[in-house]
C-alpha cells in the first residue's frame, strides 16, 4: 500500500519504473496492448487478460485508502512502464514542447489514438504521463499510442520529414497544403513553442480566428484536435 501510494509522485515512478492505472475497462486495455502487470487489485470483478497470479483480492476499504480517485470503481492496476528506445515514425508525429497540464496531456493522448497518430514526442519538461491524472484522461488511450521523451533539438535535428510549428501568426492550416509524412508541434499552455524549438521548423502554421480578438489563444489540446483534424481530412 505505502508503494502504491508513493507511485503517485514522478519520483517513486521513476525509481520503480511502475504507474499505476485505475479502472477495469483502461487496466483490460493496457493487459490487452502487452502492458506487463506488476500486481493487479480487485474488489471482486474479474478481468480479460490477467493472470490468476497477477490478481489479487482487495477491500473497498484498502481500495480507498490507495486511490487517487474520490470514488474508486473496483480495479486498480499497477504496471511495468514501457520503455521505447527505438521510433519508427511514419505518416504524421505530434511533439510537445514542454506541455505542463496533466489533464492537456491526457486528452493529446487520447485524441492521437482517435486520430490514428502512433506516436507522441515530448520533451523532457513536458509533464509525466504516467502521472494519475494523465492516465484518468487518456480513458486507456495510452494503451496505443507510444509516448517517448527525448531532446527536441536532437530529435528534430535528425528527423528527414517536413516540421510543422504552431503559432499564432502561422499560415492558415486550412490553406496549407499538407503532406502525407510529417510532424507536427505544439507548444507550453502559456509560452507556446520555445525559441530554439521554432528555429528547427519548416513551417509555421495557425489557426484562423473568427471571433473577438479578445481571446488570446486556444487551449492547446483543442489546438490539437483541430489541427489533426484538418491533417487527417486532407
Amino acid at each position: 500500500m505505502k508503494l502504491i501510494k508513493n507511485l503517485q509522485q514522478k519520483k517513486y515512478r521513476n525509481e520503480n519504473g511502475l504507474f499505476v492505472m485505475e479502472g477495469k475497462k483502461a487496466v483490460e486495455e493496457l493487459l490487452e496492448s502487452g502492458f506487463k502487470a506488476y500486481k493487479i487489485f480487485t474488489t471482486g470483478q474479474e478481468l480479460q487478460g490477467a493472470k490468476a497470479f497477477e490478481v489479487a483480492p482487495i477491500s473497498m476499504k484498502e481500495l480507498k485508502q490507495i486511490s487517487s480517485l474520490k470514488n474508486p470503481n473496483g480495479v486498480l492496476g499497477v504496471f511495468y512502464k514501457k520503455i521505447t528506445t527505438d521510433l519508427k515514425l511514419e505518416g504524421w508525429t505530434v511533439v510537445l514542447d514542454g506541455v505542463q497540464d496533466p489533464g492537456n496531456l491526457g486528452t493529446i493522448i487520447r485524441l492521437c489514438d482517435w486520430f490514428g497518430i502512433e506516436n507522441l514526442i515530448c520533451s523532457k519538461e513536458t509533464v509525466d504521463c504516467y502521472n494519475p491524472k494523465v492516465l484518468q484522461a487518456t480513458m486507456g488511450s495510452i494503451a496505443r499510442v507510444t509516448i517517448f521523451y527525448t531532446d527536441l533539438t536532437n530529435f528534430l535535428n535528425a528527423t528527414k520529414v517536413p516540421v510543422y510549428g504552431t503559432f499564432m501568426e502561422g499560415e492558415n492550416i486550412h490553406k496549407t497544403n499538407l503532406p502525407e509524412n510529417g510532424i507536427l508541434i505544439l507548444g507550453n499552455e502559456g509560452n507556446g513553442i520555445s525559441d530554439t524549438v521554432r528555429k528547427l521548423c519548416d513551417y509555421e502554421v495557425s489557426i484562423p480566428q473568427f471571433g473577438k480578438k479578445t481571446t488570446e489563444s486556444l487551449n492547446v489540446a483543442t489546438a490539437t484536435a483541430i489541427f489533426l483534424n484538418e491533417i487527417k481530412r486532407k
